[in-house]
């Protein structure tokens, strides 16, 4: 039984500690204190963005700081100061790209991409929707968020280069009809148009006056309709 339970301790340390022993501990203390005050001051050089506002290469940046922070602290075989390497090392180069990036529009566009227009009129822009990887869903839950319950509202929708969507908005007395993108209504698309009136296509957005039977849309031939609405936003 006692050599039972001195296995089951040692195992238990084993799961603790791993390979180390008690000593290495505080250690890892400090050197995480090392690297977190490292890191810090490696984000206050690369300057107050918050995480929307990256680009793909500041993600990249703030990726490699990640891994170049993680391993000092708790392996005994990666010293500090080679961390401390890699991190001036990408630091370096990020300035340089960002000096490169102020200095040439080529050079911006190929590493930040450009804004995409979305939505124009109140109607998608399929074209350039299909560029995107963002969901149509995932798409009509951030105009939800900004008060969007229908495309009638929406002027311009912009995709920027931080993957933040940007909207602008009809007034008031501009606001016509559109495609609800709210769910309970959204989810009531038909084929089969029951009432003569205005309808919105589920895929474009586009609204057209329809009479009792089918219909394609003339924009985008998709068959699949949602009675339109034109409520004001409540902002």
């Amino acid at each position: 039984m006692a050599i039972i339970l001195q296995h089951f301790l040692k195992d238990f340390e084993t799961i603790l500690l791993g390979d180390k022993d008690w000593n290495f501990i505080p250690e890892i203390m400090f050197r995480t204190l090392v690297m977190y005050l490292i890191v810090l001051f490696s984000l206050r050089i690369l300057g107050k963005r918050g995480v929307k506002q990256l680009s793909v290469f500041e993600l990249v940046v703030i990726i490699s700081l990640g891994s170049a922070a993680g391993d000092p602290m708790f392996y005994e075989e990666v010293g500090i100061l080679s961390a401390l390497a890699v991190f001036m090392v990408v630091v370096l180069a990020y300035k340089t790209t960002s000096y490169f990036v102020g200095k040439s529009k080529k050079v911006e566009k190929l590493l930040e991409g450009s804004c995409t227009y979305l939505i124009e009129d109140g109607v998608f822009s399929i074209e350039n929707f299909k560029k995107e990887t963002l969901a149509q869903d995932e798409f009509f839950s951030e105009l939800r968020l900004k008060s969007v319950s229908h495309l009638g509202q929406v002027k311009l929708a912009i995709i920027e280069t931080s993957g933040s969507i940007s909207v602008f908005y009809y007034k008031d007395e501009d606001v016509k009809m559109g495609l609800p993108i709210l769910p309970s209504l959204f989810c009531e698309k038909t084929k089969l148009i029951l009432d003569t009136g205005i309808y919105a296509c589920s895929f474009c957005g586009k609204t057209e006056k329809l009479n009792v039977g089918t219909s394609f849309c003339k924009v985008c031939e998709k068959d699949e309709w949602i009675k339109a609405i034109d409520e004001k936003r409540i902002a």
